[in-house]
């Protein structure tokens, strides 16, 4: 496995200047008003119903290494947190070294209302070309204080607003003083391509949104420590898989991707060759697995041992992360939230895991604006600080 570890990991248990008050931490500094409001705002949303608070249903616990020794100190933490991201990656594949100087070609660029949108070409995998949306806003100057987040999802066009309802992450963003990158997969899901791919596709995208978080670390205008990502459905997945995998990410909204295994829901499909049953050029059938359309690659491994994905949620930790749930992540899933929420507890933060819910798996005008509401919290200079200075 490569290295990934950054700053904010390593840094985790070293005494910092600031903290966040609103995320029940002391701070020497009383906080603007905009941020008490806007803390308000995002207060309930780390708060699960009362029916599954404290419920950590039948997950197996990350604060137990895999021999089931207990994970008794920060340190223990650590080695455990190294022994899960370890074993996923050899299961999932290992990666290439993550490009932290892409060669960005700079295509068309034009303005829209306040940003300038660059049309930009970059290799988002080793000869995997790929074509993408960068937003600037006016305002933005080389001077490292302007947070960044990439949107991810099938192509960029949603992103910016040319495609779609309510998908525009990169777009609304941009308005509200963020440099965004929104970037699709441009097939470059299987790596190093389709007849042969030697990382899980979910993998492969998670590997793609590494070398383009250093697309915006790159850009003078951004703070390489406030750099986050979002995506909604396919999108969502990516996320998750990116922000847990990456640990550069300073935080991270996944909208209704689905965020545990269940089968009991058809979209929420990892077992599909496209997210982790890949086993080889001849796909699978599509749909649920059955007896005659069984399981296929890592997942069908994954469900025998007893996997699931709330030990990559807790590799977020102490990392602030979103789940903007729809039909797909119910309330109930913060019984799987609650691993994480334990986890960030044990390492001494609180309020670091937070889930809105709508009813429909679409994102809404609500839903987007709690999810920009959080962001805005997590990655604004002079608000809250992520642990990376």
């Amino acid at each position: 496995m490569k290295a990934l570890i950054s700053c904010g990991i390593l840094s985790l248990f070293l005494t910092v200047s600031v903290s966040f008050s609103g995320a029940g931490e002391k701070t020497g500094n009383a906080e603007s008003d905009s941020t008490q409001k806007l803390w308000k705002q995002i207060a309930p949303y780390f708060e699960p119903p009362k029916e599954f608070k404290g419920d950590l249903g039948n997950y197996k616990t990350p604060l137990k290494f895999y021999d089931g020794r207990p994970v008794k100190t920060p340190e223990d933490w650590q080695t455990r947190r190294q022994e899960i991201l370890k074993t996923w990656h050899a299961m999932l594949g290992e990666w290439p070294p993550v490009n932290e100087h892409p060669k960005v070609e700079y295509l068309k660029q034009e303005h829209r209302d306040n940003f300038t949108q660059y049309t930009v070409r970059f290799d988002i995998a080793p000869g995997h070309p790929n074509t993408g949306y960068l937003l600037i806003p006016d305002g933005a100057r080389p001077d490292h204080q302007t947070p960044a987040v990439l949107v991810v999802f099938y192509e960029p066009e949603t992103g910016v607003g040319l495609k779609g309802e309510d998908r525009d992450f990169a777009y609304q963003l941009a308005k509200r003083g963020f440099v965004t990158f929104s970037v699709g997969h441009d097939y470059s899901l299987y790596y190093p391509n389709r007849e042969k791919a030697e990382i899980q596709p979910l993998s492969a995208l998670a590997y793609g949104a590494a070398n383009a978080f250093h697309v915006l670390e790159n850009r003078k205008e951004v703070d390489p420590k406030r750099i986050g990502i979002v995506g909604h459905s396919y999108g969502g997945k990516w996320a998750m898989f990116a922000s847990c995998l990456y640990d550069k990410f300073a935080c991270a909204a996944w909208s209704d991707g689905g965020i545990v295994f269940d089968e009991s829901r058809p979209s929420v499909n990892y077992w599909e060759p496209w997210y982790l049953g890949y086993e080889g050029p001849d796909f699978r059938k599509g749909g649920l697995p059955t007896e005659e359309n069984p399981r296929t690659g890592l997942y069908k491994r994954l469900i025998k041992e007893g996997y699931d994905l709330h030990e990559l949620h807790a590799l977020m930790a102490p990392r602030p992360f979103l789940v903007s749930g729809g039909s797909e992540d119910q309330p109930k899933q913060w019984r799987a939230l609650n691993h994480s929420v334990a986890v960030n507890r044990f390492l001494g933060y609180e309020n670091r895991v937070a889930m809105t819910n709508r009813e429909k798996h679409a994102p809404n005008p609500e839903s987007n604006e709690q999810m920009y509401q959080f962001i805005e919290y997590w990655l604004k200079p002079n608000q809250a600080k992520p642990n990376c200075f």
